[in-house]
């Protein structure tokens, strides 16, 4: 039997207080903080919250979404589930603003969602069947394009030629994405269709290609010529880590964060010695690095051997 109105609110009122609540009702605890949300936009609830915006909350999306990957990395599930949490606030964040302004709710949101995943998983919804990963992938790009015709012909009038034309693969790649991250997305949507090399060797041969191409560029002297030569590379290194199932974007960050770890400790090594490493000689810097990176394998090391002790 449904609770009456009043003990509804009453027991969002208590949830949002801090109040004790059953742990594995998810459905529930994301109404009460959808609750939680619209109280603190509401006209007697938080200043900072009222005055954001999409636009103002766009840093804060991505954000969180690099330090659910960093807590993923780090082993620790209660900091993973918690910075899960901070990214489920930004999509009921959004989702309040868009109720308040009458388009859309988040009801809206996971019915989509969830009425698009049953769509894109005929094999265990319907009556396809998939016999490996790779067919599940195919198929589901296959529906995708069929979803944009679908979507094409209905905001059109259904009579014009651009209704005919057939949406293309790569539609729906958004052109706001890190170039690195865009290049994956463009050559992983062209391979789940065969537009692929055989082997990984071909791939590599690629990228010496490019690499000789940047060579010749360089000769010429042609700023242009060696800016998109450039771009041919990394491209090149991108389809690489993909062919190789290497998120590209993830992969650089640990380089980025392993750089980073190890310039500082030449910082670290040349301020022993009373200098700044700007001041150290170019063969000197070469050694710190080579201290730091030893430095690094040795705390590697003893980390890898307290946690066999565990």
């Amino acid at each position: 039997m449904a609770k009456p109105k009043k003990q509804q609110a009453k027991a969002t009122k208590k949830s949002v207080q801090g109040g004790t609540l059953p742990k594995d009702s998810a459905g529930l605890w994301f109404e009460w903080l959808v609750e939680l949300q619209a109280r603190l936009r509401a006209p007697k609830g938080c200043p900072w919250d009222i005055e954001q915006t999409h636009l103002s909350l766009r840093t804060y999306l991505i954000e969180e979404a690099y330090e659910v990957l960093e807590a993923l990395e780090s082993g620790d599930d209660g900091k993973f589930a918690e910075e899960l949490g901070d990214l489920l606030l930004q999509v009921v964040f959004h989702s309040q603003i868009a109720t308040e302004e009458g388009r859309f709710t988040a009801a809206d949101v996971v019915r989509e969602i969830h009425q698009k995943m049953v769509r894109r998983h005929p094999h265990v919804f319907g009556e396809k069947s998939a016999r490996d990963a790779a067919e599940v992938l195919k198929n589901w790009e296959q529906i995708k394009a069929d979803e944009r015709r679908t979507k094409s012909r209905e905001k059109g009038s259904g009579d014009g030629p651009e209704d005919k034309e057939p949406a293309s693969l790569l539609d729906g790649i958004p052109h706001t994405l890190p170039a690195v991250m865009q290049s994956f997305q463009l050559t992983r949507r062209a391979s789940r269709i065969g537009f692929d090399w055989d082997n990984v060797e071909g791939v590599i041969e690629k990228m010496h290609e490019e690499l000789g191409e940047l060579h010749n560029a360089r000769e010429v002297q042609s700023a242009r010529q060696v800016e998109e030569e450039v771009g041919d590379v990394l491209f090149a290194a991108v389809n690489l880590a993909r062919f190789l199932k290497v998120d590209p974007e993830i992969a650089l960050k640990r380089t980025n964060a392993k750089f980073s770890s190890r310039f500082r400790e030449m910082e670290r090594l040349a301020g022993m010695s009373g200098r700044k490493l700007a001041d150290v000689l170019r063969g000197e810097m070469e050694s710190l690095w080579a201290r730091a990176k030893d430095s690094e394998k040795t705390q590697v090391s003893r980390a890898r051997k307290a946690a066999a002790k565990r």
